[in-house]
């Protein structure tokens, strides 16, 4: 039986080495796995890093289209992180890649190890403003409000477009 293909949007981020060419080489990586087809990319944009002292983030977001289930997605998102060097030391410290599922289609999911949609994304402008660039009217299930609404409310001062992206 074929699985059912369903939309995910993924945030992309990192803050330690050449940040650009690591995101935009993992985004490729992404589009190359069977099971997972690229529908939209954002623009790259530098962000203040929530937590400890670090770099600036690049972040941005992505649309695909998965035929694989939540849990297959986010192990293969592990896989790749640890592909490019990701090493977890510290919550929410430096790191050369992350990836996080934000949403997948309108699932509402809560286990231990995997919440979806993103327990944190409506509180963050560096994951909504890169959202809204690509995917304005999908509607987040826990607040029944569309990504364009939600970016209102979160101050959005220190996300900067990349003039390269």
């Amino acid at each position: 039986m074929l699985a059912k293909v369903v939309r995910s949007a993924l945030a992309l981020g990192s803050n330690l080495g050449d940040s650009v060419a690591i995101l935009a080489a993992a985004t490729l990586e992404l589009s190359e796995i069977p099971g997972i087809e690229l529908e939209a990319k954002s623009s790259w944009y530098r962000t203040k890093a929530v937590g400890p002292p670090q770099p600036d983030y690049i972040n941005g977001c992505v649309i695909v289209q998965v035929k694989m289930s939540p849990q297959e997605l986010l192990d293969t998102l592990l896989a790749i992180e640890q592909k490019f060097g990701r090493v977890r030391r510290e919550r929410w410290g430096a790191r050369s890649l992350d990836l996080d599922i934000l949403l997948y289609d309108d699932l509402i999911l809560d286990t231990p190890n995997l919440q979806i949609p993103h327990p944190r994304m409506h509180q963050r402008a560096f994951v909504l403003v890169p959202l809204v660039e690509i995917t304005p009217d999908w509607i987040e299930p826990v607040s029944g409000l569309a990504i364009k609404e939600l970016v209102k409310k979160v101050d959005c001062s220190d996300v900067h477009l990349l003039k390269s992206s």
